[in-house]
């Protein structure tokens, strides 16, 4: 059992989410304490049952849906497969890849793969990162977001991604602390150390989003910045802890941290993000009972999924209950959405996507796991598939994603389940010095 309590402690290739201008120093910010009660987890058998499945089942897409020459695992694939790699697109993500990468230390801890060795896994975790090492075109050791899965080499008009880079490190350096296995140690350590961190500052406090080559029709970097509190923390982290190429601490005084009220409830947010800008940092990094001088960001995103599951029952209760709520970006029947709230964010029509409720377990365990227990129990018929829920579906337009599960939110999704019943992946990532150190530099104290 587990307690949480108030007192506990993709990204799309646009702007959306954290686009601005330069950034700048800040007063401490004090956002209002949760006001509903987050309570104690309780989890009866069926409970821990239902988590078992969405785990397996979740991690199950990352084993079958990679190359086992490249280790790149595909963006999307179909939920109905018999266990066979989706031939449909060769589209691979390195985000993707990081969840993947994670998402095979928390198989083989509990044996998720039974007909899949140690051996096996070992064995496929050091492909993963020698191709990435070796043989991945990168720019100053950044990624490609999109490249072809068995080839590496990036699809046409796809961008170097630094958020989508941090997501791939992310799940290299839970592998190097997790597998005790001399090879994946180096290879995990030489492509973290190789990034040069301050090119893509490209002269200023913030990070650019992204930098095009010059075949592009317009090479170079975006003017869009990181500079806006979102799911970029866990990139400003790893930037600070380089042992090799760090940026200054002093950066991360300069991400800008605004405010957003919505019906009593006060908490940073850059507006309208999708909920997984609250979810995706805390997936690695462990934020519970700690601060900096601006706030606790784990009560932070309990308050940001409080607000998120009022929006929707308040807001669009024509569709929207108790046991039916949860919108981030995802697929929908119109093609891919970067919609959330509050305030709305896109042409939100009744849609469920899983991965919200699912993504903030920790947050809200009680109220997430009752509605995507409900949510199965529902519409398995039509929304549960060989890698468990479909990406998003909408029972009253007859809408169910049987045909493309998105490798990042069965990520997210799987992650948030092992943390909310284990705090593995935290106690396992945080064990790497640099990420703890890089919370230090940040100012990051105890809070009780």
């Amino acid at each position: 059992m587990q307690m949480m309590a108030a007192a506990s402690g993709g990204l799309l290739a646009t702007s959306i989410g954290c686009g601005g201008s330069s950034g700048g120093t800040q007063p401490p910010i004090t956002p209002a304490q949760p006001n509903l009660p987050v309570g104690t987890f309780n989890p009866s058998a069926a409970d821990l049952a239902f988590l078992d499945t969405l785990e397996q089942q979740g991690c199950l897409y990352f084993w079958e849906q990679a190359s086992p020459t490249t280790g790149q695992v595909l963006d999307h694939a179909a939920n109905n497969l018999n266990g066979q790699m989706d031939t449909s697109s060769t589209e691979s993500s390195i985000a993707a890849t990081g969840f993947g990468l994670t998402a095979l230390c928390i198989a083989d801890q509990r044996g998720y793969l039974p007909n899949v060795t140690h051996a096996q896994i070992v064995a496929r975790v050091q492909s993963t990162l020698s191709f990435h090492l070796n043989n991945m075109p990168n720019e100053n050791g950044f990624f490609y977001h999109f490249n072809d899965v068995n080839t590496g080499l990036p699809l046409s008009g796809v961008e170097v991604s630094c958020i989508d880079t941090a997501w791939l490190i992310c799940g290299v350096l839970m592998a190097r602390a997790y597998f005790n296995d001399a090879l994946i140690t180096s290879l995990a350590t030489q492509l973290y150390e190789r990034i040069n961190w301050p090119w893509m500052l490209n002269g200023g406090n913030t990070f650019a989003m992204a930098w095009y080559p010059a075949t592009d029709t317009n090479p170079g970097f975006t003017s869009y910045r990181y500079d806006t509190y979102c799911e970029l923390m866990a990139l400003y982290l790893l930037a600070m802890g380089s042992p090799t190429f760090p940026i200054p601490a002093t950066c991360w005084a300069a991400i800008q941290r605004p405010i957003l009220n919505y019906k009593g409830y006060s908490y940073i947010s850059n507006n309208n993000d999708p909920l997984f800008t609250h979810q995706w940092a805390h997936a690695w990094f462990d934020f519970r009972n700690k601060a900096d001088a601006y706030a606790n960001y784990f009560n932070n995103s309990i308050y940001a999924t409080q607000a998120h599951e009022t929006f929707c029952i308040m807001e669009y209760p024509q569709w929207y209950n108790e046991q039916y709520w949860g919108i981030t970006a995802s697929d929908s029947a119109n093609g891919y959405e970067a919609w959330g709230g509050p305030p709305a964010l896109g042409p939100i029509d009744g849609s469920v996507v899983p991965c919200a409720p699912a993504g903030s377990l920790v947050f809200l365990p009680n109220e997430c796991l009752s509605t995507l227990e409900s949510l199965k129990s529902n519409y398995a018929a039509n929304a549960w598939g060989r890698y468990g829920f479909v990406d998003a579906f909408h029972p009253a337009a007859n809408w169910y994603n049987n045909t493309d599960v998105l490798g990042i939110d069965q990520g997210i999704s799987v992650l948030m389940a092992e943390n909310l019943r284990s705090s593995f992946v935290w106690n396992t990532f945080m064990n790497n010095p640099e990420c703890a150190h890089a919370m230090q530099l940040a100012g990051f104290t105890a809070q009780s």
